[in-house]
């Protein structure tokens, strides 16, 4: 696929791909060895520091901002086969590479939508890596994928915004490196544009009132990955009316602005999730043997096999195509690909990696291959950032109109 892609972009690959062999690998059965030896189960394992290090060395940092002043300063479309690179493994790669949820779209918000206080206070440290963030917007009370819906309340009193609110599976917050929020809520709840209702603003992990009661499993697993995902209580939590993030009424759009990234960079990774997968599968196929002969003569499989390449190949151009229409025309312009990309993703890899668990047998159920964690991230992307049918309905939605 080198063939596609400029040379700037082929040369990060190269380098990529190296750094991926010669340490991401190695590491992953390192960190899960450090990480039984933590005493907090939130505490980051010290070889990430050491794949941090490395990465900055080799200029392979923050390459997801396409603002030179603050990232790599690659378009969409450069950065779209280095996440999927990366994708191959989620739960080190992005991390190495300052690169990871939530922080990615946390800090495209403060480079978009940050003042400068707000920028040098928050945004300077989350691109050196010194710290982590989280981004507190879904709530377990409402059905957060309609964000009118959401209740949390930040009312303004005199030189100060009060927060009122309970918010759930807000990764980043178990992470001790945690020391940032960026929350939404109700600024204006009684605006007859339910649009103008919401606001966003800035609030130290550290502030009295927040409550991070608990993290909350994804089918079972604790995703050190994103530092948790915490259920968090606001009881009337105080910060001043300069952490508003833009301005009042904005929220909606910033979050808009800020999942159009997010929802392209998951389905960059997921795809190299999905090549691990066939990775993997083929590699056990032709490594064991049943009722006879090599698994890999078996025809279902070798149908799995095809049908999971051929998928691969289809994904990952309808994703280039959305990263180029970014690129040229705008997230807005994107907006049908954008939700194509979202709907058939997760779904197409999530079964991808299914069968790949199959022809590992109990194997793929284990601990001892990365299958059934990349299947449990695959199933929790076709919720996060908007479950499929609110996808489906806006597309159709979209589709229906040229014809009304």
């Amino acid at each position: 696929m080198d063939f596609a892609f400029d040379a700037r972009t082929q040369e990060l690959r190269a380098k990529l791909l190296t750094f991926m062999e010669q340490y991401v690998y190695p590491a992953e059965t390192t960190a899960h060895e450090q990480r039984l030896r933590l005493k907090s189960p939130w505490d980051t394992p010290a070889v990430v520091a050491e794949l941090k290090a490395e990465a900055r060395s080799q200029g392979l940092w923050n390459l997801f901002l396409p603002d030179a002043e603050h990232g790599a300063g690659l378009t969409n479309l450069q950065y779209a086969p280095l996440a999927e690179i990366t994708g191959r493994s989620p739960h080190l790669a992005p991390t190495a590479l300052n690169c990871a949820a939530p922080d990615t779209g946390n800090m495209g918000v403060l480079a978009q939508f940050g003042s400068d206080e707000q920028r040098k206070r928050w945004l300077e440290p989350l691109l050196a890596g010194e710290i982590r963030s989280a981004f507190a917007m879904t709530e377990p009370e409402v059905a957060s994928s309609d964000a009118t819906n959401i209740e949390t309340r930040i009312a303004k009193e005199g030189d100060e915004y009060v927060i009122t609110g309970r918010k759930w599976y807000i990764s980043g917050a178990m992470n001790p490196d945690c020391k940032i929020l960026i929350v939404m809520g109700k600024t204006d709840p009684d605006n007859e544009d339910a649009r103008r209702q919401q606001s966003m603003v800035l609030v130290p992990r550290d502030t009295p009132g927040v409550e991070v009661r608990r993290a909350m499993q994804v089918y079972g697993y604790e995703d050190h990955a994103h530092g948790g995902h915490a259920e968090v209580v606001f009881h009337g939590a105080r910060v001043p009316v300069e952490n508003l993030v833009g301005e009042e009424g904005g929220g909606f759009a910033i979050a808009q602005a800020r999942l159009g990234p997010g929802r392209i960079h998951h389905c960059m990774r997921l795809i190299g999730m999905a090549e691990r997968a066939i990775e993997l599968m083929c590699r056990r196929a032709v490594a064991r043997t049943a009722f006879g002969k090599p698994i890999a003569q078996q025809g279902v499989v070798q149908e799995w096999i095809a049908d999971a390449r051929v998928a691969v190949e289809q994904l990952r151009l309808l994703v280039l195509k959305t990263a180029w229409l970014m690129d040229t025309v705008g997230n807005r312009g994107a907006h049908t690909e954008i939700q194509a990309i979202k709907i058939a993703t997760p779904r197409t890899v999530l079964d991808i990696i299914d069968r790949a668990v199959q022809v590992h047998g109990a194997g793929g159920v284990s601990q001892d291959f990365p299958l059934a964690e990349l299947w449990a991230a695959a199933r929790t992307l076709r919720i996060a950032d908007g479950p499929d049918e609110v996808h489906q309905r806006s597309l159709a939605r979209r589709e229906l109109k040229k014809y009304l």
